[in-house]
């Protein structure tokens, strides 16, 4: 019975050597692969790729098993929605035309069964991101992307992992600072009636009730590889080891 929804979250595949890289990648299609008997969707919160760009007839080798156990996924009927992350550089139509993903520049409002669910990335969220939110305009401005794309794959793909590590700098300033600022920004959300808000960006796993309503961090797989799952009302955590089997928190 499919009456669940999938959450997942900064993965940062590409990240690391080429060994991490492989079990990480099979831990993930692994939790794919599992989801697909009950899954009624699936969310990607951004950052499945440490950077990602696509050309208008080329894009970027190593990852043809995840992008295989998507298309598994929507081929079986389950929608699969891909909120771009500050890691995804740009994407044209591959991830729709090809894999039926729907992709989503923006943040998602949606009602699941019964509740209101805001489903974001979370950068750029943050009141003192204004450095970023100025990239964030450069790397999104379709002419620059386009004026980008004439460049050679190899270089353009090369310089996109460079600026990947750069802006890995700003998580890492996230992941220190003992306040959760997008929590801040969550609770004004939940005081306007919102009931879930899911995010990723900050590397910091989260599970907090305020108010009526709930801010859950997904947290990032470099650290705590998990999936999450709302059914029945109840949202959960589902963890995954590169080590051991996988196991089920709350």
């Amino acid at each position: 019975m499919r009456n669940s929804y999938y959450f997942l979250s900064d993965v940062h595949l590409g990240l690391e050597n080429r060994d991490k890289e492989w079990k990480k990648e099979s831990l993930l299609i692994e939790a794919l692969r599992s989801i697909r008997e009950d899954a009624k969707e699936l969310f990607i919160v951004g950052d499945l790729f440490d950077y990602w760009f696509e050309y208008k007839r080329v894009y970027q080798k190593g990852y043809f098993r995840t992008l295989s156990a998507l298309h598994e996924i929507t081929s079986s009927g389950i929608p699969v929605h891909y909120v771009i992350g500050n890691h995804d550089f740009m994407h044209r139509d591959f991830f729709e035309d090809v894999l039926q993903v729907r992709m989503h520049e923006d943040s998602i409002e949606r009602t699941l069964d019964g509740k209101d669910f805001f489903i974001s990335h979370g950068d750029g969220l943050i009141k003192d991101d204004y450095l970023y939110n100025i990239l964030k305009k450069i790397l999104r401005n379709k002419k620059i992307q386009f004026l980008y794309s004439l460049l050679h794959p190899d270089f353009g793909i090369w310089f996109a992992s460079g600026s990947s590590k750069k802006s890995r700098e700003s998580t890492v300033k996230y992941e220190k600072d003992p306040r959760d600022k997008l929590f801040d920004f969550s609770k004004g959300l939940i005081d306007k009636g919102k009931d879930y808000i899911i995010m990723g960006h900050t590397h910091k796993r989260a599970y907090e009730e305020y108010n009526n309503g709930y801010y859950i961090n997904l947290g990032t797989w470099l650290k705590m590889p998990c999936l999450g799952r709302y059914r029945d009302g109840h949202f959960e955590f589902i963890d995954f080891s590169l080590t051991t089997d996988a196991d089920t928190t709350k």
